[in-house]
């Protein structure tokens, strides 16, 4: 059912109704009665329960622009007079706080408490205390409960019974010192017939052992019979065993040594004679002449060879430059102040035999007695070469002092 629209109320074309009041909760409230000079409470804002009635919850499609309703300025209506009531309130609770119950004392004086009760007391800064004591008397120690004693509930009644009314001694005693000494003598007995037995199972016992003790030895005896004779047989056939692994290898050692025997025959001889052919057994005299000896020599006849060798070529070189020499002078043109220098010159066509001579003597080979005197032939012949070289010079002298 729609509500009625208010009268005067413009309702929009867009909106088909709307609420007067809108549903809302009721507002929590206290138990009790506020007292009277409590201050008003203000008014709380109105929580709204359901979801649906919620003006700030968007209903229907979000994506459209939202239409605020024209009813909805009666809420905000309702809002600004709430807060305007909230405004007065505060206003007159601080006025009544600023109201002032007593009038400010007049100059020179001043407001002085005053007891308006009934009884009057006297105001001090110490309680008064005083002290006060109480004795009380000291705690006895219970007395001990006595002993339940039920109450008689019978009658005593009392029998006098004579010397010899009820049994006498000597008779009544008699059955029972029978007993005594006869379950004592059976004891007795019984442990005598006892021990007699022990006696004779000891002794049945040590023969028994004897018996076993010898039995046992025999059989230790036999078994070790027995296992003299076990290792006396293992021994003999260990032994017979090593005799023929003996004789087999004495077979095999005698076999062996008779091919090696026939083998090594003509063995040693070619072995020997590859040893002598590589050098192992030598002459220590040949041996020390081809080591030590022959190198010695061959070095000192190279030597002396090159000696010679070094001999032939100064005196090639000498001969050589004489020659040139004598092949100048003599192809130079005769002058006429030098018609008797020929005459004066055979000596060194005499010269020249000598030193051919001395040549073929210096190419016949050197004997070993003539090492010796080599160094001292080969000083003079070249002190004769130097001799003879000297001379053409000192002609050449005279020749050009002459002219």
């Amino acid at each position: 059912m729609l509500p009625a629209p208010r009268r005067g109320a413009a309702v929009p074309a867009a909106i088909p109704y709307c609420y007067c009041s809108p549903p809302r909760a009721l507002p929590a409230r206290n138990k009790y009665r506020p007292p009277p000079e409590a201050a008003p409470q203000e008014k709380e804002p109105v929580r709204y329960a359901n979801l649906m009635h919620d003006p700030r919850v968007v209903r229907g499609n979000t994506y459209a622009l939202q239409v605020i309703p024209a009813c909805t300025h009666l809420d905000l209506f309702e809002i600004q007079r709430q807060r305007e009531a909230r405004r007065k309130a505060l206003a007159r609770k601080r006025a009544k706080e600023q109201v002032q119950l007593t009038p400010e004392p007049v100059e020179g004086r001043e407001h002085v408490h005053v007891q308006t009760e009934l009884y009057l007391e006297e105001i001090s800064d110490r309680t008064i205390e005083v002290d006060t004591e109480c004795q009380t008397d000291a705690f006895l120690d219970r007395p001990p409960t006595p002993f339940f004693i039920p109450a008689k509930t019978g009658r005593d009644v009392a029998t006098q019974i004579e010397e010899g009314e009820l049994f006498d001694f000597d008779i009544e005693v008699e059955p029972i010192l029978e007993v005594l000494v006869g379950k004592t003598m059976e004891q007795a007995l019984l442990e005598v017939m006892e021990e007699e037995e022990l006696a004779q199972l000891w002794a049945h016992q040590r023969a028994y052992a004897e018996l076993r003790n010898a039995e046992l030895a025999e059989v230790q005896r036999l078994e070790e019979q027995d296992r003299r004779y076990r290792e006396e047989k293992e021994r003999r056939k260990l032994q017979h065993i090593q005799m023929l692994q003996k004789q087999k290898e004495t077979t095999e050692k005698i076999a062996a040594w008779a091919f090696a025997k026939r083998y090594l025959t003509d063995l040693i001889p070619s072995v020997f004679s590859n040893l002598r052919e590589s050098g192992f057994f030598y002459d220590p005299i040949e041996r020390d002449i081809e080591t030590e000896f022959l190198p010695w020599l061959m070095t000192e006849v190279e030597e002396t060879l090159e000696k010679k060798v070094l001999g032939r070529m100064m005196l090639d070189s000498l001969i050589r430059t004489v020659v040139e020499k004598r092949l100048d002078a003599f192809s130079q043109e005769p002058q006429s102040g030098q018609t008797e220098a020929p005459a004066e010159e055979p000596e060194p066509i005499d010269a020249a035999p000598q030193e051919a001579d001395e040549i073929e003597a210096a190419d016949l080979p050197v004997t070993a007695s003539e090492e010796g005197d080599q160094p001292v032939a080969e000083e003079q012949l070249s002190r004769r070469i130097s001799f003879q070289l000297e001379e053409p010079d000192q002609a050449e002298t005279e020749d050009l002092e002459t002219e």
